[in-house]
């Protein structure tokens, strides 16, 4: 049981750190997004496309968050024990 829960947990950090990077990222692009608006002003093309990649960073954290999902505890058995009879898969 214990090592389910380690299983689990180890999914869940995982997840959390590329979240926690991509979310970095999001907040870099934020700034740099507002210094290159300021410098060449709200109307430039280069003001628009920085936006457009702050957009794209959003997207990709919801993507993420939507797809998500935590294995049930027969999946994670599974994967630990390929072996076991009631984890074979039969082609038919």
């Amino acid at each position: 049981m214990s090592t389910t829960l380690e299983s689990i947990h180890t999914q869940i950090d995982a997840a959390e750190d590329t979240m926690t990077a991509l979310e970095a990222a999001i907040l870099a692009a934020v700034s740099e997004a507002r210094n290159i608006c300021k410098i060449n002003g709200d109307d430039s093309s280069s003001c628009a496309v920085a936006w457009d990649i702050v957009e794209e960073l959003h997207a990709e954290k919801a993507h993420r968050q939507q797809n998500q999902q935590l294995k049930n505890n027969f999946e994670v058995y599974c994967d630990e024990n390929p072996e076991a009879d009631e984890c074979r898969v039969y082609d038919v």
